[in-house]
């Protein structure tokens, strides 16, 4: 019975369905004008300015159709696959970052005089070495896949059981996203896995850490991840590498800041029971940032301080505008 209400309403036709855009599809469309900015006053400077301003018109066409779509059939149906396309294109957006940061000096010989000064050493390089176990090595790099489930479950929870608070909660993740890619795109920093290997490893074990300039303007190697390289989820973080990682989006760790506000999210919502069962998953993931080199320790020190941050200050924004629309 639950499942056939559920379904039903689904394709219900909302009584008084949202008129404009989402929230979030403001913060989309702010974050493509900032970027697209960036391109106009950059342009000689880019690789392909023409294919970047392309894929924006694109994806500001998607917005508009799928708001219109929204117009004519007004339905939960038609609001989630409106959220749940902004949240597909961030595999757009995050790649995008290093096309437009790659045109600034590298920062990484800061960040990583900063972590020497701090810890002694540099835990991206000692954590595995310390910790060679294979268990310790699947279990990091489980934490480090459940990322993206833990957004889809998330995500999926407020629009199945919290319908009524679905779009704030989307909203949040998408503009604390977007506010990540902000800071990429002025900061540009790319970790250990993409310094380390373009400065030797020689340098890194002495504390020696060189200025590289436009180095990451032409290249893109990696090291590969540390840990156990037959295990299932090694293979599995090493293959998204491949697939989609850049030299890019170090600082702060989205994956400690997003994940973070994950867990905000479900203690908002005063689901324990699946907060518990996110925790193991959300510390692994915070762990793995540094044992497999994506991320210095401070990126994911930032990563958390960062979220509540974002968690707190957009929840106080949907807030207040959902306050202004109640009024209207």
């Amino acid at each position: 019975m639950k499942t056939m209400k559920f379904l039903k309403d689904l394709v219900t036709i909302e009584k008084k369905p949202h008129r404009g855009l989402m929230v979030l599809e403001w913060a989309v469309l702010g974050y493509m004008l900032l970027t697209l900015l960036v391109i106009l006053f950059t342009y000689t400077k880019m690789e392909s300015p023409h294919a970047m301003i392309w894929g924006r018109v694109r994806i500001g066409a998607i917005t508009i159709a799928l708001w219109a779509v929204y117009r004519l059939v007004p339905c939960r149906l038609t609001r989630f696959i409106r959220v749940g396309a902004q949240l597909g294109l961030l595999a757009w957006w995050y790649p995008d970052t290093y096309e437009l940061n790659r045109i600034f000096p590298n920062l990484d010989h800061l960040f990583a005089r900063w972590e020497q000064m701090m810890f002694g050493c540099q835990p991206a390089l000692l954590f595995a070495a310390k910790f060679p176990s294979h268990i310790v090595s699947e279990l990091m790099d489980m934490g480090y896949a459940s990322y993206y489930p833990m957004i889809v479950l998330t995500i999926l929870y407020f629009f199945v059981c919290r319908y009524q608070e679905f779009e704030r909660a989307a909203t949040v993740v998408l503009v604390s996203f977007f506010a990540y890619y902000v800071i990429y795109v002025f900061l540009p920093v790319t970790g250990p896995t993409f310094y380390y290997k373009a400065i030797g490893m020689e340098y890194v074990v002495k504390g020696i850490f060189p200025q590289v300039h436009d180095y990451f303007n032409t290249h893109t190697d990696c090291l590969p991840s540390p840990g156990y390289t037959h295990g299932i989820f090694y293979q599995l973080v090493e293959d998204a590498k491949a697939a989609g990682e850049r030299p890019t989006a170090a600082f702060p760790s989205s994956h400690v800041g997003i994940s973070t506000i994950c867990m905000l999210l479900v203690l908002y919502a005063r689901n324990y029971k699946l907060l518990v069962l996110m925790l193991p998953f959300y510390l692994l993931l915070c762990m793995a940032t540094v044992y497999i080199q994506a991320h210095y320790a401070i990126d994911a020190i930032a990563g958390f301080v960062t979220a509540i941050l974002f968690f707190f200050g957009t929840m106080a924004l949907t807030k207040n505008m959902d306050s202004g629309r109640k009024r209207r």
